[in-house]
C-alpha cells in the first residue's frame, strides 16, 4: 500500500534529494537535522539547502523546480561547480518520513544552469520532459553532425584514446603537455578526462594547440602535479576531407558537404 503523506495533522516528514553526477558519484541530502540512510545512500543533513516549489503538470509542458542553498557542505564546493562536475547531473527530489523511512519521489530531472551569488548557489532543474524539446529531424550541414566516435560515426573511441602523463603545467596560460600521448596535431578539437589528481573524473575540451601545448577550456587546479594521468581522445574537425583522408570513414559521413548553400540563391547573373 502506498503511503499517503500529510494525511494526518502531525507527521515526521522531511525533504530529500539525490544528485547522480556523470562521473559516477552519488550525493544524498536531506533537510532533516540528522543524516538518514535509505536506498543504499547516506543522505546528509543539509538544512541550509531547500528546494523551492515543484510544479508538475499532466501535459507536455516542462515541469520546473529549483534548489538554492549556501555553499557550506563539503560535498558541494564552489570549485566543483565551476569545474563542471555537476553539469548535466541527474536529480531526484522527494519526501521521506524520518521515523519509518517511508518515501516518495516527487521530481526527476537534471541540473541545467548554475549561478553563484554571495557565497551561495542556485541550480535550475530540468525535468525528464525536457527531452521532448530535442529536434529529431536532422538539418542539412556541410560538416558532419555525428559526435566523433559516437552514434553514426561508428569509429571506436578506444582506437583514438590514449593514456598519458602530464609533463608540463602552465597555470597562467592554462596549458599542459603530456608524455607518451598521441601526436599533438591530432588533439585539435579533442578532449581529455583526468584519471587521478585533484580533478579526477573531469572532462576538458582542447581549445587550441600550439606546439606541444594543449590549451584547455576549464581552469587547471593549482594542486595539479607532474605525472598526473589523463585519458586523451583525439579530435575531429567534422569535415569530409578529414573523414576520408585521416579516418577512411567517408561512407559514414553524416553531412552534405557538396550541397549548395543559401549564398547560391543570392548570386547575380554575370554577362558573357
Amino acid at each position: 500500500m502506498t503511503r499517503v503523506f500529510f494525511s494526518q495533522e502531525l507527521e515526521g516528514v522531511t525533504t530529500f534529494w539525490r544528485i547522480h553526477r556523470r562521473d559516477g558519484v552519488t550525493l544524498g541530502f536531506t533537510s532533516h537535522d540528522r543524516d538518514l540512510w535509505f536506498d543504499g545512500v547516506l543522505h546528509r543533513a543539509a538544512p541550509g539547502m531547500l528546494p523551492s516549489a515543484i510544479r508538475r503538470t499532466a501535459d507536455l509542458e516542462i515541469d520546473s523546480a529549483e534548489v538554492q542553498g549556501a555553499l557550506t557542505h563539503d560535498a558541494i564546493a564552489a570549485a566543483d561547480l565551476a569545474s563542471g562536475r555537476f553539469d548535466g547531473a541527474k536529480v531526484q527530489i522527494g519526501v521521506v518520513d524520518w521515523e519509518t523511512l517511508d518515501r516518495a519521489t516527487l521530481y526527476n530531472g537534471e541540473i541545467g544552469s548554475i549561478s553563484e551569488e554571495d557565497n551561495g548557489f542556485s541550480a535550475e532543474l530540468r525535468s525528464s520532459k525536457a527531452g521532448l524539446e530535442a529536434d529529431t529531424a536532422p538539418r542539412t550541414s556541410p560538416t558532419c553532425r555525428a559526435q566523433f566516435c559516437g552514434p553514426g560515426c561508428t569509429l571506436p573511441s578506444s582506437q583514438f584514446s590514449h593514456e598519458a602523463e602530464v609533463s608540463m603545467i602552465d597555470l597562467e596560460d592554462n596549458t599542459v603537455q603530456f608524455v607518451d600521448g598521441p601526436a599533438t596535431e591530432t588533439m585539435i578539437d579533442g578532449q581529455l578526462r583526468w584519471l587521478d589528481g585533484p580533478q579526477a573524473g573531469v572532462t576538458m575540451q582542447v581549445m587550441s594547440v600550439e606546439g606541444a601545448d594543449l590549451l584547455l577550456d576549464i581552469a587547471l587546479d593549482e594542486a595539479l602535479t607532474l605525472g598526473t594521468r589523463a585519458l586523451l581522445r583525439e579530435g575531429c574537425d567534422h569535415t569530409i576531407a578529414t573523414c576520408a583522408d585521416r579516418f577512411g570513414n567517408a561512407s559514414n559521413f553524416q553531412g552534405e558537404p557538396f550541397l549548395p548553400g543559401n549564398d547560391l540563391l543570392a548570386r547575380y547573373g554575370q554577362p558573357i
